[in-house]
């Protein structure tokens, strides 16, 4: 359910406040926290240590189904809902309480690389931009791990500048399906996903954006990337060939699909400073007990001294 004591703490707008003076009052600290939220946190805490540590080694390995299961685990306590609306199966909580449970969840980078993209930019172009009809028969599924989501925009010509997608979609002669063709690269998630967020060009011209279940006719998912780091998570292409969905797939506008896939990357990225906080809080009394040891050094001894963190 709903947090009902909300922050009386009115945040600056952006990052106004790297240019503007502000008042104490306008800065969110962990001691502005609510005791709910408080409690959200310690079980975020406790479910890294009880269940992801723990389950590592099979992460790693990439032993069927263990990801899925540990996602699923995570979902039990609410963790995959918070973001989703009450109405379509969710817990709609605030911000501070999601970035509270991907900071102290963020104990394998594996796991909050699979968690990251589920609850991000799998499911929130739903919530901001899908139709009730939508939301209804995606979003309950999505909130309980029933389906895990992947979000398909990148390519192997077309990384960085996204906009230069060459995966096309051409309305059918009977205008009740679009048809794709295409291929994805390095998709988190990809090979456990329910539900697949893509990117297409709409006769070649319109970027939008597109829903498409696992068991489409035309959806194949290739083999798992061999990654040096962040090995448990799942990344393979997605090939899209002659892939035919319902015209009432369609996410958002067609021709707006820009605003979907980056709105959801910025947001992303917030959640991904979260992710670092975690390493951050792992590194730090390292570096105070190298201090007191061997007194003061350099970052750049910092690095060499310091064990790795799991990747």
């Amino acid at each position: 359910m709903a947090l009902l004591n909300a922050s009386p703490i009115l945040a600056a707008p952006g990052g106004s406040f790297l240019l503007e003076s502000r008042t104490p009052a306008e800065i969110f600290t962990p001691e502005d926290l609510n005791e709910e939220q408080r409690q959200i946190a310690a079980t975020a805490m406790r479910f890294a240590r009880e269940e992801i540590l723990p389950a590592m080694a099979a992460v790693e390995a990439k032993q069927p189904g263990a990801m899925a299961a540990l996602l699923r685990k995570a979902a039990e306590l609410g963790f995959t809902a918070v973001d989703v609306p009450e109405e379509f199966g969710g817990m709609g909580m605030d911000k501070i309480t999601s970035t509270l449970i991907t900071d102290h969840i963020s104990v394998l980078a594996s796991f909050s690389t699979a968690f990251g993209a589920h609850i991000g930019i799998a499911t929130l172009p739903l919530v901001w931009y899908g139709t009730t009809d939508q939301k209804k028969r995606y979003l309950p599924k999505l909130a309980t791990c029933e389906w895990i989501g992947a979000y398909g925009l990148s390519e192997a010509s077309s990384g960085s500048d996204a906009m230069n997608i060459r995966t096309r979609a051409t309305l059918s002669l009977d205008g009740a399906h679009y048809i794709l063709n295409g291929e994805k690269q390095w998709i988190t998630n990809c090979g456990t996903a329910g539900l697949y967020t893509v990117f297409a060009k709409i006769d070649g011209e319109n970027f939008t954006a597109f829903l498409i279940e696992r068991d489409t006719p035309g959806l194949a998912v290739g083999a798992e990337e061999r990654k040096l780091g962040i090995r448990g998570s799942s990344t393979c292409p997605l090939v899209l060939q002659d892939c035919k969905i319902p015209k009432e797939n369609l996410l958002g506008e067609a021709g707006k699909g820009h605003h979907i896939a980056f709105n959801v990357l910025n947001m992303g990225r917030r959640e991904a400073c979260s992710w670092a906080h975690d390493s951050l809080r792992q590194r730090t009394p390292r570096l105070r007990q190298s201090h007191r040891r061997d007194g003061p050094h350099s970052a750049q001894d910092f690095r060499l001294r310091s064990p790795p963190l799991r990747c």
